[in-house]
């Protein structure tokens, strides 16, 4: 991981915390967290630079995660968290967000009645010289 992807967890992690609801969210699978709460990753990276400068694209997961017997609580958090992420912008650090799209999102059951929400964003990043 480039310390785009460093830079892009942070910003989504920092903007993520603002939403009321929200547990706490995690860079990192906890071993104990309560629900709901939220786990920001990256699944992909790659390169976007161009012949003057570095880039990176950045594949921007965030789960969410909550027990209920109804997925209620999550589709508004998953809401929020779509809107939230979608406003990142501006420099972060060394790197520079240039692009921001929501990708898609994903509602699954899990085991032992809880629930996960996979908001899906595309990120691209262009180094500041």
């Amino acid at each position: 991981m480039t310390g785009a992807s460093e830079a892009l967890i942070e910003a989504a992690v920092a903007a993520l915390e603002t939403i009321a609801g929200i547990g706490r969210v995690y860079d990192a699978p906890p071993l104990q967290a309560a629900a709901p709460h939220a786990l920001v990753g990256v699944d992909f990276e790659g390169d976007w630079g161009h012949k003057g400068g570095s880039g990176r694209e950045v594949r921007l997961a965030t789960t969410l995660f909550d027990k209920a017997e109804r997925p209620v609580r999550l589709r508004r958090l998953a809401a929020e968290a779509e809107s939230t992420l979608g406003g990142l912008a501006g420099l972060l650090g060394e790197w520079r967000i240039v692009s921001m799209r929501f990708v898609r999102t994903r509602l699954v059951r899990e085991p032992k009645g809880s629930w996960a929400a996979v908001v899906e964003f595309r990120a691209r990043l262009l180094a500041e010289a």
